[in-house]
């Protein structure tokens, strides 16, 4: 369409060019041959009328060179000024006789001397006058310059409409083929092949770079995700290879730590520690790895508001210098209990972690109408930085406040096992500060019997600061 505009309007420019030229040419032509019809009249009818004194007659009659369809009139006037004879046509008055031609009253006149007979003899001198109309010509100039006008909107509405149909069958390769691309972004499935043009164009060079293209790209995810599966499985393999050396030398250490004192003890704890953070990330590659996998572990219900309890009194001993409230309410889902205890862990853990002394932590749950169950984990805190909240639950993310030399891993399992249950994980901003983490996951039917020690709908657990 934008091609076919242009080109009418380029259209248009030339022609109007064009009628600009040929107008003035022809109007030009058209009052130079009026004005010399004008001029060659009245040189020729002195020579061509006789005019006799007595009786005053003038031969032939003026109404053969003037009449009312040619819209001319011719005056024979005395030298005195004094009007001898006129044409039937004749205007009141033609103004003063002169030898230049001139426009009086929309008439082109022009005045020659005659000649008075007596019997074939000069008897005297007479001025004739002969003048034509001028709006016959303008109106001619006016049917000429509409005709121009009209040729040059015709010309480029003719112009635009080719263009058009040129620009819409030129382009209909062109709308097949983005076309195809949409549908190959809209799928993701480059093994789409592009619609081939029979004309060997542009456009059918196009959709061959284009095809080449996709096979290329086809190609290269195909290998992406190859390796990829490969990184997931030896991450999971090796994960899972790890737990058992980990558990042995995780129980050595324990003995270690016990039996030995001083700077031996102090060693031996102090690997412990390692170590036990050491089974920490083992655990949290093997939980993404799996999820990156597909890898559906076993599904029951279960309460989330027991769950959430547990890891809440689970992470007590080191929250005794936050304040941690709950608020939970039966939620009964579907899904690993495992996956969903370590999902409210992270959460709570990670208001721990990133929140000063003394924040008061609240954690809720509840069941939507709409048939979800609903996990809140909201502090007072100084909030999430701006900068970090975009990939906030990618993996390997780490605040600048992160007192607890975690691995950035946290919010990345607990979207990982959100997105596993059918459900999502967000993060806002309260106008109040702090920061908000809501966790929404499909419920189960409000008829479903609670798992044992779910019938308490309120329960409250405080650490107060030491």
């Amino acid at each position: 369409m934008r091609l076919a505009g242009v080109s009418a309007l380029l259209t248009f420019v030339i022609l109007c060019a064009f009628a600009v030229a040929i107008g003035s040419l022809t109007l030009h032509r058209i009052r130079t041959d009026f004005n010399r019809q004008v001029q060659d009249t009245a040189i020729q009818l002195p020579s061509e009328l006789t005019i006799n004194a007595l009786p005053f007659r003038i031969e032939p009659r003026l109404s053969d060179f003037a009449s009312k369809q040619n819209h001319a009139v011719i005056r024979i006037l005395s030298l005195g000024g004094k009007v001898l004879a006129q044409s039937p046509a004749s205007a009141s008055s033609l103004g003063s006789p002169q030898l230049s031609a001139r426009t009086v009253r929309g008439y082109r006149v022009l005045s020659r001397p005659g000649v008075v007979t007596q019997n074939g003899e000069r008897v005297g001198e007479v001025i004739i006058q002969y003048g034509r109309r001028v709006s016959d010509t303008e109106a001619t100039v006016r049917r000429v310059e509409l005709g121009l006008l009209v040729g040059v909107l015709l010309g480029t509405c003719l112009a635009l409409m080719a263009g058009m149909a040129i620009a819409r069958r030129a382009m209909a390769p062109i709308a097949r083929l983005t076309s195809t691309a949409a549908e190959i972004a809209r799928t993701r499935d480059p093994s789409r092949g592009m619609p081939q043009s029979a004309a060997e164009d542009e456009v059918s060079e196009l959709a061959r770079t284009l095809e080449g293209m996709l096979r290329e790209l086809d190609a290269a995810r195909g290998e992406t995700e190859l390796m990829l599966a490969r990184q997931r499985r030896f991450v999971a393999d090796a994960s899972h290879e790890l737990r058992t050396p980990l558990t042995s030398v995780l129980a050595n250490l324990e003995l270690l730590a016990e039996s030995l004192h001083g700077d031996e003890g102090d060693a031996a704890r102090s690997a412990l520690r390692s170590s036990r953070r050491m089974r920490r990330l083992v655990a949290d590659l093997l939980l993404l790895a799996r999820t990156d996998a597909a890898r559906v572990v076993a599904r029951e219900p279960c309460d989330l508001a027991q769950i959430v309890a547990e890891a809440a009194g689970e992470l007590s001993p080191i929250s005794d210098e936050h304040e941690i409230t709950l608020d939970v309410h039966p939620a009964i889902i579907e899904g690993a209990r495992d996956e969903l205890h370590r999902l409210a862990l992270n959460l709570i853990e990670n208001a721990l972690r990133h929140t000063p002394v003394g924040t008061v932590i609240h954690v809720s749950t509840g069941s939507l109408a709409d048939g979800r169950v609903e996990l809140i984990v909201e502090d007072d805190g100084p909030g999430v930085p701006a900068e970090i909240a975009p990939t906030l639950f990618e993996r390997f993310v780490r605040g600048a406040g992160d007192t607890g030399g975690s691995f950035g891993l946290g919010l990345a399992i607990v979207s990982a096992v959100a997105a596993s249950h059918g459900g999502s994980v967000t993060l806002e901003s309260p106008s109040a500060g702090g920061a908000r983490f809501v966790v929404r996951l499909p419920g189960l039917a409000a008829q479903a019997e609670p798992p044992m020690g779910s019938e308490s709908s309120d329960a409250v657990l405080t650490n107060q600061a030491l």
